[in-house]
């Protein structure tokens, strides 16, 4: 049975596709494509040739660019794809010309994880802070950049601001774009920055702040629903998912061993 599931977060749209009978037409994107093969052989026509994309295999599609798109055999295929516009590649990569891929289809480990990470995460609707620094990795994967250069004292001004606004905002969700309209940074430079400075990225930085602060309001109160309200977790299971990964502990567990 054939399946199309869009999802879009960070100005990216995330496809999870199974297809055995359908076949695209010929048509081509005005995003950058990327995807995975999950299983079966993607079979496509791009440029006048014939490419197949075997499990695994990396798909790369440039702007504009004429393809076809079927499964190889009666098996039939499972494939994720991401589609990213042009401008948001610009601004991750900071170049500002057209980016080309030469090669349709690569085998590349680390790419092919990290497309499945964000896909699995835009699928999943993860917050958008996660998706935005989970691209950002995917691009530089793809670009072989390196971190980001910039003068130092301006730099550490810019971390203590960006630290006090996210201690500031704990029980909400971080939302990377009016942080760092704040800070005069878009928010792939942001994160680089942050990163670079700390060696986490912002938004671990901030859920091990919410954390903190929990972990603060249970030995102040003896209440771990007091902790999950203030600090801004969905539930119970969330706060002792972070927590765990943090203290080796459940918050559960721990408000348990304080009595």
């Amino acid at each position: 049975m054939d399946k199309f599931i869009y999802k879009k977060a960070a100005g990216i749209t995330a496809l999870s596709a199974s297809i055995s009978e359908f076949s695209y037409k010929k048509h081509s994107h005005k995003e950058y494509a990327m995807g995975v093969t999950l299983r079966g052989i993607q079979h496509f026509n791009m440029d006048g040739s014939l490419q197949l994309s075997y499990q695994n295999g990396v798909m790369l599609f440039n702007p504009e660019q004429a393809h076809d798109g079927m499964a190889h055999d009666e098996t039939g295929l499972d494939y994720v794809m991401l589609y990213i516009d042009p401008e948001l590649l610009f601004e991750a990569t900071e170049k500002k010309d057209l980016i080309h891929f030469s090669t349709p289809v690569v085998y590349d480990v680390n790419i092919q994880q990290k497309i499945l990470r964000l896909s699995h995460a835009i699928l999943n609707e993860k917050d958008e802070a996660l998706c935005s620094e989970w691209f950002l990795s995917l691009t530089d994967s793809l670009m072989m950049r390196n971190n980001l250069a910039a003068d130092t004292k301006k730099d550490n001004v810019l971390i203590r601001k960006s630290k006090e606004m996210l201690h500031a905002n704990i029980e909400n969700v971080l939302k990377l774009d009016e942080l760092c309209k704040e800070l005069g940074l878009s928010k792939f430079q942001f994160i680089r920055l942050f990163k670079s400075h700390t060696g986490i990225s912002p938004y671990q930085y901030f859920l091990n702040c919410k954390v903190e602060r929990a972990k603060a309001l249970i030995e102040e109160h003896r209440d771990i629903y007091t902790a999950v309200a203030e600090c801004g977790f969905v539930d119970l299971a969330h706060l002792n998912k972070h927590f765990k990964s943090v203290y080796g502990t459940t918050a559960l567990e721990y408000i348990s061993h304080m009595n």
